[in-house]
């Protein structure tokens, strides 16, 4: 590990200290990750890919010292709910779709017969065309 990583790992974990005991000094003090990095004064990509764990125990610590859930969860959870209404939503349309789909196809099965009926009594009329039936 070199010693510039060592340095932002010990800045990340005084962060985590002062935000979770609501002292922060150069972020606006929310209990996420943006503000974690902000407060540590690295880069939010190299907290999020070079210091995952530290990260993840942040979240940790917010769930446990705060009983709160962490904004990004709040968020997904959201998501989440909105997904499967919209999946729900989604499956009631293609079940409409499909009864539409049987009763059309019915629908045309009776006027494929009375066309047949009306063409074996008097021939064909001069308005219909007869389509073959497979």
């Amino acid at each position: 590990m070199t010693p510039n990583h060592q340095d932002e790992r010990t800045r990340i974990r005084q962060a985590i200290d002062r935000l979770l005991s609501g002292q922060a000094i150069a972020s606006n003090g929310s209990l996420t990750a943006a503000a974690l990095a902000a407060e540590a004064g690295v880069h939010r990509m190299a907290l999020m890919k070079r210091h995952v764990d530290l990260k993840n125990e942040f979240y940790e610590r917010v769930r446990v010292e705060t009983a709160q859930t962490p904004e990004t969860e709040k968020r997904l959870r959201e998501t989440v709910v909105k997904l499967k209404q919209t999946v729900a939503d989604k499956n009631a349309e293609i079940l409409e779709l499909r009864q539409q789909i049987t009763r059309l196809t019915l629908a045309g099965a009776v006027l494929t017969e009375r066309l047949n009926d009306v063409g074996d009594r008097s021939g064909p009329a001069d308005n219909v065309v007869r389509l073959p039936v497979p």
